[in-house]
Formats: C-alpha cells, sequence, structure tokens
C-alpha cells in the first residue's frame, strides 16, 4: 500500500497559504499593538512631557490639574483625529493605486485635493471667515465636486472610466483647481493668511467637533473600501477574468471612486492636504504582504495612523516650545525614503 503522506520535513502545498495567512494575521496583531503605544505616546509627549499615569487619568478621570486639561482639550481630540484621518488616507491611497494599476498613485490623482483647496479658498475669500468646520463642509464639497468632474471627463459618454483616461482627467482637473486657487489668492489677499494655514496639513489646532463632523463621512468610507477587497483582487486579473469570477469592474471602479471622495475629501477638510502618508503607505504594505487586497487594506488602515501620529509627536518635540506642522514632517522624513525605494528598483507590480 503506497502512503500518500509528504516525504519528512516536506511541507503539504496546502498548508504554504495556511502558514503565509498565519504570519499575516500575526503581523496584523503586532502593528495593533505598535499603534496602541503610538495612540499613548500622542498623548503623553509634547512640549511639556506628561507622565504615563497622568496622561491616562487626564483622559479617563480628569481632576482639573493643568496635565489634564492639557490632555483632555489639546492632546486628545489632535490624537483622536491622526487616528481617523491615518487610517483614512492609508486606505484611500489603496484604493487608488488599486482602481488606477498604478503603484505610485495617490489620493490627490483624482483631483481632491485640488477641489478642496478651491472651496475652502473660496469660503475665505468670500465669506470671509476663519471657523475650521466651515473650512471642513467647504472641503470636502469641493473635493465631491472635483471627483465627480475626474469621473466624467474621463468616461467619455457612455464608455467605461479607464485607469489612463482617469489619471489624465485628474491631472486636467487639479491644474484647473491650482489656477484657481492661485488667482483668488491674488485678487483677494486676504485669503492668503488662512488659507496657508489649512493647506500646510495639521492636527492641530482641531477639536473633536471637527472630528464628530467628518467622522460618519469617514465610517462609510471605510466600510466600503473594505468591502471591495475581494472584488478588487478580481478586477486585477483583468476585466475578462474578473467577469468570470463573478465581480463586476463597472460597480467596482464607482464605488472605489466613492470611497475615495468619501475618505480622502473629508480627512482633507478636517486636516488639509498632508502629502506622502496615502502614498507610501500602501507602497510599503504590497512589499511586505504582496497585492491581496484582503491583507493590504487592513495592514494600511492600521499603518498610515503610525505614521501620521509618528510625525505629528516628532513634531512637536523637534522644535519646542513651538512645533512643526505634521504635513511637512510627513514629507521631510518620508519623501528621501520613497526616493531611494524607487531608485533601487524596489516598486511592487499590481
Amino acid at each position: 500500500m503506497i502512503s500518500s503522506a509528504p516525504p519528512s520535513g516536506a511541507v503539504s502545498q496546502e498548508a504554504v497559504p495556511v502558514r503565509r495567512a498565519g504570519w499575516r494575521f500575526a503581523g496584523l496583531v503586532v502593528l495593533g499593538g505598535v499603534l496602541a503605544l503610538t495612540v499613548v505616546a500622542s498623548v503623553a509627549l509634547g512640549a511639556q512631557s506628561i507622565p504615563f499615569e497622568r496622561a491616562v487619568a487626564g483622559v479617563f478621570a480628569p481632576d482639573g490639574s493643568q496635565s489634564a486639561l492639557i490632555v483632555q482639550e489639546l492632546r486628545l481630540p489632535r490624537t483622536l483625529l491622526g487616528l481617523a484621518v491615518g487610517v483614512a488616507l492609508g486606505l484611500a491611497g489603496a484604493l487608488m493605486q488599486a482602481l488606477t494599476r498604478n503603484p505610485l498613485a495617490e489620493p490627490g490623482l483624482l483631483g481632491v485635493n485640488g477641489g478642496a483647496a478651491v472651496a475652502v479658498v473660496s469660503v475665505i475669500a468670500l465669506l470671509r471667515v476663519d471657523d475650521v468646520l466651515v473650512y471642513v463642509w467647504a472641503a470636502f464639497a469641493g473635493a465631491a465636486v472635483a471627483a465627480v468632474a475626474v469621473y466624467l471627463i474621463g468616461s467619455r459618454g457612455r464608455a467605461v472610466a479607464s485607469p489612463g483616461r482617469l489619471v489624465l482627467a485628474g491631472a486636467a482637473v487639479n491644474a484647473v483647481a491650482v489656477a484657481l486657487t492661485n488667482g483668488i489668492m491674488l485678487l483677494s489677499p486676504r485669503s492668503f493668511g488662512g488659507f496657508r494655514f489649512w493647506q500646510v496639513g495639521s492636527l492641530a489646532g482641531r477639536d473633536l467637533g471637527t472630528l464628530l463632523r467628518v467622522l460618519p463621512f469617514l465610517g462609510a468610507g471605510v466600510l466600503i473600501a473594505l468591502l471591495l477587497a475581494r472584488p478588487l483582487n478580481a478586477l486585477a486579473l483583468g476585466e475578462d477574468a474578473g467577469r468570470s469570477l463573478g465581480a463586476r469592474p463597472e460597480r467596482t471602479r464607482a464605488l472605489g471612486a466613492v470611497a475615495v471622495v468619501l475618505l480622502c475629501g473629508a480627512a482633507t477638510a478636517a486636516a488639509g492636504p498632508i502629502a506622502f502618508v496615502g502614498l507610501a503607505v500602501p507602497f510599503v504594505v504590497r512589499a511586505l504582504v504582496g497585492p491581496d487586497q484582503r491583507w493590504v487594506l487592513p495592514y494600511s488602515a492600521l499603518l498610515a495612523p503610525v505614521l501620521l501620529l509618528a510625525a505629528d509627536i516628532a513634531g512637536r518635540l523637534v522644535v519646542p516650545p513651538g512645533e512643526l506642522e505634521t504635513g511637512i514632517v510627513t514629507a521631510f522624513l518620508g519623501a528621501p525614503i520613497f526616493a531611494l525605494m524607487v531608485r533601487r528598483g524596489r516598486v511592487p507590480k499590481l
């Protein structure tokens, strides 16, 4: 009788995917722990260092002390906002790169940042308001209008909006948005100061009200993004292969565009256009776990807030008692690393 058992020391083909999935799940757990530590550090560290015990007390049992007020009024809101914005930017970047089949794509490719910028500077110039919550709604509306314009231009009538046409349409819409933004600032010098503060990209100066205004949009975007993992995997095989597996490419692209608008639009509205996070995080994640969107999306959702909160912490510590804005730190730290990876040819294919 011939045994079908594999030779001693050999690993069956069925065991390889199971073991790989186990390592990936373990990586998610570790990354979740790193994120938790980063959140704690964001609450405790700053121009005035607060011991861990007082930081925890300031969150759960504030006693009215100076450290409790700092935690409650300043650090906790910006930490929670950084957590939400990081998740949104990571997922939006992963979706953009999967939808366009371009590993160097970023959320601004759909003109979201440009549309948000036009709306914010218009509100500042025309309505003469300095309320961050007004910026939130204006930026979100501008981002949505820009994304719809890109999709309509790229669709070319009833034809499906291909990745190439979306990229070209996004570049055109973004160029028009930049020209409009610069023109409005030249005609209304008063708008330059308020817009400059928003455009840098920062978690400072935002309260819990800002987060609560955009949270429903972020939640809807996260849900849609995670539900698109399997359809995106099928779409990566090509139009015909995807349809044969039951996927509907047109619906997948449309839902993906909606999720990008919700995620990147709300995040940009709340914190300003923060560069590099949505571009680099999915890039790094695919190098670690491969192109399977069932892993790329959750890994991106955890790694992006780690990067964003770490940049925010670094910005508070490098020039005390002042601080560098988060958008400046992410670009300063991330761009050289990303450029080095590209020069060495370590660009994972989609």
